[in-house]
């Protein structure tokens, strides 16, 4: 897993985007997978992958775009840019 990838998602001078999260869960759960194997698919962590999903956390393009390789999906349908 790439773990510094994640630690650089939270950062201010990274370019960021605010994911939607309720995306990302219906594509992921309508597929019948889990956390953990979209986390595995994507080399990220299956907490990072939740909290993106709530809310809680903000991703930057390429982690985005790890998700959607994993959900099988283009990086568009979960990908909404955030105007800052």
């Amino acid at each position: 897993m790439d773990f510094a990838l994640e630690l650089c998602d939270s950062t201010w001078f990274a370019p960021l985007v605010t994911p939607n999260g309720t995306a990302i869960r219906t594509i992921r759960e309508s597929q019948n997978l889990s956390l953990r194997v979209v986390a595995s698919k994507a080399r990220l962590s299956p907490g990072f992958i939740s909290k993106v999903e709530r809310g809680k956390a903000r991703a930057r393009q390429e982690s985005l775009r790890r998700i959607a390789t994993a959900l099988g999906v283009p990086v568009a349908a979960i990908n909404r840019e955030e105007l800052s």
